[in-house]
């Protein structure tokens, strides 16, 4: 683990491969933190790639309070960015992450090379009753997003999702109620996403998994072709992925960033 400050608060961050290397961020979802990049950054370090996993304020090992919106979280980004001497890199999030990596690159295109967009919608609600859940009924809310986070049991055996399941349950609450809560309800208010899309003229990437249940293949589409209206822009689907892509399967998703 890595420290700085940014803003007066200190964060919290790891860095993986040659450090010579053009940088990739990548930016951790709703009630996470960086640990949930770990195999893939790994991978891609294996690969020769630089990766730089933050925790966002009053994530994991990070101070500060949440940012409270998706564009707030974006500045901070680019704060962070400063902070590390960072004018261009490449830009990568998932879930909630991937909502404020599309605005960080929508207010500074000129440092935002690829753009990595996993697990993306544009906008992205969030239902009603698990926003309200996560207000007021914490574990309701950490019961909700396992069940809707994984590919069902079928396709990957009741063994291996009852451990991812167990993993992002301590993730959540580690991160606690009111991070996820918070986290939520900004990605639920964010309606800048289709507009800041069609701004885009750089090249970017969606990752979705097969059978995602929360932000599923055929959802895309409007974010995909907001992207291509002036941009490189092109879709890569994970067989037998849920939302929880990057745990249930990195060596997948490293293919695909390596590859797009």
């Amino acid at each position: 683990m890595h420290t700085l400050t940014v803003r007066d608060h200190p964060v919290a961050y790891d860095a993986f491969g040659p450090n010579a290397a053009h940088p990739l961020l990548l930016l951790h979802g709703a009630g996470h933190d960086r640990g949930i990049w770990q195999d893939v950054a790994e991978r891609l370090a294996q690969a020769g790639r630089r990766v730089i996993t933050p925790d966002l304020p009053a994530h994991g090992d990070s101070g500060g309070d949440a940012c409270p919106s998706i564009d707030a979280m974006a500045d901070w980004v680019l704060a962070f960015a400063d902070a590390l001497g960072l004018n261009v890199f490449d830009l990568g999030g998932h879930s909630m992450g991937s909502l404020v990596a599309l605005a960080a690159a929508d207010a500074a295109p000129d440092r935002v090379g690829h753009l990595i967009l996993i697990g993306s919608l544009a906008p992205m609600p969030v239902a009603p009753f698990v926003l309200d859940a996560a207000r007021n009924d914490p574990p309701q809310a950490h019961a909700l997003i396992n069940k809707f986070s994984f590919a069902p049991a079928e396709r990957i055996g009741d063994a291996r999702r009852q451990a991812l399941e167990t993993a992002n349950l301590a993730r959540l609450q580690r991160n606690g109620a009111a991070v996820l809560a918070s986290d939520l309800g900004a990605c639920d208010a964010w309606q800048d996403g289709l507009a800041a899309a069609r701004r885009r003229v750089g090249r970017s990437l969606l990752v979705c998994g097969e059978v995602d249940r929360m932000t599923p293949v055929k959802a895309v589409a409007p974010l995909l072709e907001a992207l291509q209206a002036t941009g490189d822009a092109h879709l890569v689907v994970l067989p037998g992925c849920g939302h929880g892509m990057l745990e249930e399967d990195p060596a997948a998703v490293v293919q695909a960033l390596l590859a797009g």
